[in-house]
């Protein structure tokens, strides 16, 4: 008998190796540059929050249909796909735990580095699992502490409104986690974070898995999206989308829509709360992320998307999936009809369509696909417009119109400046 319960325990911990094997590696996540507007002193989004925790360590929300292993209080995420939602927290650290609030709050505010900052996940705290085709009155006493866990967040935050934030291919749960955690830290840690871990196989050589994945994991992230609207007090919920990450919000967003068709427009908004959704250098197909958008752009209060004609990461894309990305699009692939359709939508719908290269920005490499948090000046429109619910022209871009009548929006060489003097009107506006 005890023969049998060795073999076993064996055998269980063999197994709990394969699957981190099946994890993947985790390469290193260092903190972005500082955002150009928090560079100058004039700006301090640190100092204007009243619960400042004065700590090198961060705790984000997250929500994954990743499997998961190990203690409830110290989970793992592997890539294999489930159709549960599983909720929970994770603490982020930034630097060495012998780094100091002050010396955080330093390299967080000044544009010079001695030396890159690494971020490290010290645990990942499983609160619920909750089955995503259940009824959504069908909720498990964990899953409300969950979502009361996030309310108690944001009446203790100065921003009411929850960032979503989903990661891209090649991604594992805790470059996620860090990614989503330096976010919050940027904003003055004012905003409350979620990240949504799908599973991503977590290697540029199974990018297909991803793909695959992606399309799987659309109607839990949508339902993700219906639990929200309904379980939190968030004022807005707001959406920052990476790469493949669009893959899953661009559809999920249109099932979502279709799912309630018949709904009262008016009333579904207010149920769903949808306000900025925002697809960073999206890695979707350029004619289904139209279709989708056709489908649900009368949900979210806007939309952005970001474009960097040059992007090498959605050029290999285009070239696995034979068709042009979203994040870098071909538009001779569009009929007039689509042609039409994406002017007026530029014009005179809730689409802004920023034009991100490096001929207008400067300092930033041609190809860059990671521009929305590498870049100073990019980031610091990212932050404005979330923290601000603020449009291009209120965040100092300028618009341009090109032949065809599509209207763009690009960073001014004067940018720095423009987006100072943006924050200050803002701030007075809101106060």
């Amino acid at each position: 008998m005890n023969r049998i319960k060795t073999l076993k325990r064996v055998c269980c911990s063999v197994a709990i190796v394969l699957l981190f094997l099946v994890a993947g590696c985790q390469p290193k996540v260092y903190l972005m540059p500082t955002p150009a507007a928090l560079q100058t002193g004039e700006h301090d989004p640190f100092a204007r929050n009243p619960e400042l925790e004065e700590t090198n360590r961060v705790v984000v929300a997250y929500a994954t249909n990743r499997m998961g292993v190990g203690p409830e209080d110290d989970r793992k995420y592997i890539t294999l796909f489930d159709g549960y939602l599983r909720l929970g927290t994770a603490q982020i650290r930034i630097g060495s735990v012998n780094k100091t609030w002050k010396d955080i709050y330093r390299l967080s505010t000044s544009g010079e580095r001695e030396s890159d900052i690494g971020l490290d996940l010290e645990a990942a705290k499983e609160v619920a699992e909750l089955d995503s085709a259940a009824p959504i009155d069908e909720l498990s006493p964990e899953a409300r502490l969950f979502f009361e866990g996030l309310n108690e967040a944001l009446d203790r935050s100065l921003d009411k409104d929850l960032i979503l934030y989903v990661h891209g291919a090649n991604n594992n749960f805790y470059r996620a986690s860090a990614q989503a955690a330096q976010f919050h830290h940027f904003t003055g840690r004012n905003s409350v974070v979620l990240f949504y871990a799908w599973p991503s196989a977590e290697s540029f050589l199974r990018y297909a898995v991803d793909v695959n994945n992606a399309g799987r994991t659309v109607p839990v992230f949508s339902r993700l999206l219906e639990l929200l609207g309904r379980y939190t007090k968030a004022r807005h919920i707001d959406i920052l989308a990476y790469s493949a990450g669009a893959q899953v919000v661009s559809p999920a967003l249109a099932l979502l829509r279709e799912n309630h068709a018949s709904e009262n427009i008016g009333e579904l908004k207010q149920q769903l709360r949808l306000g900025e959704v925002y697809f960073a250098a999206p890695d979707v197909d350029f004619k289904v992320f139209l279709e989708n958008l056709a489908t649900y752009i009368d949900l979210p209060q806007n939309v952005t998307l970001t474009v960097n004609p040059d992007d090498t990461v959605l050029a290999l894309a285009a070239m696995h999936h034979n068709v042009s990305r979203a994040g870098s699009p071909d538009p001779d692939e569009l009929s007039a009809e689509e042609t039409r359709w994406v002017i007026d939508a530029s014009r005179k719908m809730p689409l802004d369509i920023l034009w991100i290269t490096a001929e207008t920005i400067p300092d930033m490499s041609s190809g860059s696909h990671s521009f929305w948090y590498s870049h100073p000046w990019v980031s610091t429109d990212v932050l404005i417009q979330f923290l601000f619910q603020a449009r291009p022209a209120e965040r100092g871009l300028v618009p341009y119109e090109e032949a065809d009548g599509v209207r763009l929006w690009y960073f001014p060489a004067d940018y720095p400046e423009q987006s100072s003097q943006a924050i200050n009107r803002l701030k007075e506006e809101r106060r």
